[in-house]
């Protein structure tokens, strides 16, 4: 088996942008972490990028990520002592050595700060998370998924506020972390599982390699060619994104309202995209509470979660976070399929339509169809 190559300063441009695509909206911005990532690799080097399997039979993996509203998230930085805190906390609590970092999300800002988090505390990043995308909830993760049981959860916060927590169930876990995020301004960095190689097949493998290919896929698309006519790009970021993803193009137009709301540690809302060009004529809305959950058109499903839809600059392909949509951007929306550990009747049950207040039944990406003209 093959060498994973380490996270250098060098990947982290297209790392960001691959977080951005699979953080479907959410997960926070991946541009600040991007630059506290450049700082951690600038002082401590090189990140090692290792498989689950290729630990230890009892290496410690921290499963760590933000938690809070990313429109707090983007104005509020940490202090950088979270982690550092938090593996102070397992440590003391386990009696064992932390082996390796995992993110608990790939999406967003958490797939960014996995980086600087393992190479502030010198550890190998695991290729894996635990969603493969954001989602808004702790107990929305593959390892609650698989029965491993959320029985201890570590917090920390920017003001060197610490806490450990016992609860009954991943439910009070999500309940009891939210409070205190909220009391710390919405904004707090966490884990809530801690895993070793054993655990292996209750992780989804790969996706942090997978990040950082969808980014050099736009970025590659996106270079000049020598047929190119001055000061335009001789690529097409979009078709490409779409092909590396295997995405459906839901519509491509402009926005034409938002509403947007942060409360109790969510954003929540709607925003409207009104077709243009091939989808002159359409409209299709889309539910969100941090990431993007349902997209329809007059009524009828096109995708939803656990599916993944992200919001993307239609000339470049840069996706585009809830909290950064605005009135007038020229967009197009992808969808496309979830890993299918969140296909069973768990993960549905998890993270399906019915888990976010919808009553639709979940109907997968690739079998939905536009509504008749």
């Amino acid at each position: 088996m093959t060498e994973l190559a380490p996270i250098t300063p060098d990947d982290l441009d297209a790392l960001a942008l691959g977080c951005a695509v699979l953080g479907t909206g959410g997960g926070g911005d991946t541009g600040v972490e991007e630059l506290a990532a450049r700082l951690a690799l600038d002082t401590h080097g090189p990140v090692s990028l290792v498989r689950l399997t290729d630990l230890p039979a009892d290496g410690l993996v921290l499963v760590l990520s933000s938690i809070g509203a990313p429109t707090v998230a983007s104005e509020m930085i940490g202090s950088g002592l979270e982690a550092a805190a938090i593996r102070e906390l397992v440590e003391e609590a386990t009696g064992q050595k932390a082996a390796a970092v995992m993110p608990a999300e790939i999406g967003g800002a958490n797939g960014m700060a996995a980086v600087t988090w393992a190479a502030q505390l010198g550890l190998p990043l695991v290729d894996a998370d635990g969603m493969g995308r954001a989602f808004p909830e702790l107990q929305m993760i593959s390892m609650h998924v698989a029965g491993l049981v959320c029985s201890q959860v570590f917090l920390a916060d920017a003001l060197g506020n610490r806490a450990t927590l016992r609860p009954t169930s991943s439910g009070w876990a999500e309940r009891w972390a939210r409070a205190l995020c909220v009391a710390s301004g919405s904004s707090a960095v966490l884990c809530d599982y801690l895993i070793s190689p054993a655990d292996h097949h209750a992780v989804i493998h790969g996706t942090v390699s997978q990040a950082r290919r969808i980014g050099r896929t736009i970025r590659a698309s996106a270079r000049p060619s020598s047929s190119a006519q001055p000061g335009r790009s001789g690529g097409e970021p979009l078709p490409a994104l779409a092909e590396t993803l295997g995405a459906r193009v839901l519509i491509g137009g402009m926005i034409e309202d938002i509403a947007r709301d942060t409360h109790e540690g969510f954003v929540r809302g709607t925003v409207t995209i009104g077709g243009r060009g091939a989808d002159s004529g359409r409209e299709v809305r889309i539910g969100l509470q941090n990431e993007n959950l349902v997209a329809s058109e007059e009524g009828q499903v096109l995708a939803g979660v656990p599916d993944l839809i992200t919001v993307c600059d239609t000339a470049t392909a840069i996706p585009l976070s809830t909290e950064a949509l605005t009135y007038g951007q020229r967009v197009s929306v992808l969808a496309w399929p979830c890993d299918p550990l969140w296909r069973t009747a768990a993960g549905l049950a998890v993270a399906g339509p019915a888990a976010f207040g919808y009553s639709h039944p979940y109907t997968p990406v690739e079998t939905t169809e536009r509504p008749a003209v």
